[in-house]
């Protein structure tokens, strides 16, 4: 009998997260959805598991985002992997987070192909090693001509030293004659921004609770709409994910207007 009552209420919330699934597609849903990917090792801690175990068990659920964003018809999905201030991690975790992208890409690879998923990345991959590096590059290779969801990791990623890089990318041109100082304007200085190939992110959402940007995307969330969760990242479901959206189609955005 109890087995019963779980299985109709599974169904339930099934058909609920797909009723409201379809009424988020019959509105517009934001083009760019960018995540802060917190809380995989306050998960882990929860229940008396080493950190690298929410890790893993957060790799889980980027696969259900990212088929869920795909479905909804989100253009880009922007997932913060890895910073630049990551590297402090004890040595083991950071190890571990070095292997995830090849076991996750190793793995979810070909779905991501026939799901018509285009894998980008934005970074200092030079950075990274052998391993990691040459998984990110075969996804990058081996999914360039899908024309569906941009699932852009930012791994090794931090906003100043971007920002830093940019400025002295655009002095090296002014010096070479390519640019003038007088053509700096924000649209041309975000031409020497990582994401230059992409729109600005129109919803950011970070979980487990913290409040604050930890070095994401400085330049390109300044009229990007936020939406904090306390939910861990290993316990992100696809009806927070739905929320998030609901939200954020409630909001008017004035870009500085009225």
């Amino acid at each position: 009998m109890l087995n019963k009552m779980k299985q109709w209420r599974n169904q339930n919330s099934l058909s609920d997260l797909q009723e409201r699934i379809l009424k988020i597609k019959e509105l517009q849903v934001p083009s760019h959805v960018a995540i802060i990917m917190d809380g995989n090792g306050r998960w882990a801690k929860k229940r008396a598991l080493p950190r690298v175990a929410g890790h893993h068990e957060g790799m889980k659920v980027v696969r259900k985002i990212t088929k869920l964003a795909n479905e909804l018809g989100i253009k880009t999905l922007t997932l913060y992997a890895f910073s630049t201030e990551n590297w402090k991690r004890p040595k083991i975790e950071v190890d571990f987070l070095m292997k995830l992208p090849e076991e996750f890409l190793g793995t979810f690879l070909p779905e991501l192909v026939e799901e018509n998923v285009q894998v980008q990345m934005i970074g200092y991959k030079e950075m990274l090693p052998t391993h990691t590096r040459n998984a990110i590059e075969k996804a990058m290779e081996d999914t360039k001509n899908n024309n569906g969801l941009i699932l852009n990791f930012a791994l090794n990623y931090g906003s100043r030293a971007e920002i830093i890089d940019g400025v002295k990318r655009f002095l090296k041109d002014c010096n070479s004659g390519i640019m003038n100082e007088n053509e700096l304007n924000e649209e041309n200085f975000s031409k020497y921004l990582m994401t230059k190939d992409l729109t600005d992110p129109d919803l950011l959402i970070r979980t487990s609770g913290e409040i604050r940007l930890s070095n994401f995307m400085l330049w390109q969330l300044a009229y990007t709409e936020f939406w904090f969760t306390d939910v861990l990242w290993p316990d992100f479901r696809e009806d927070h994910f739905i929320e998030a959206i609901e939200v954020f189609k409630n909001r008017q955005r004035r870009f500085g207007g009225v």
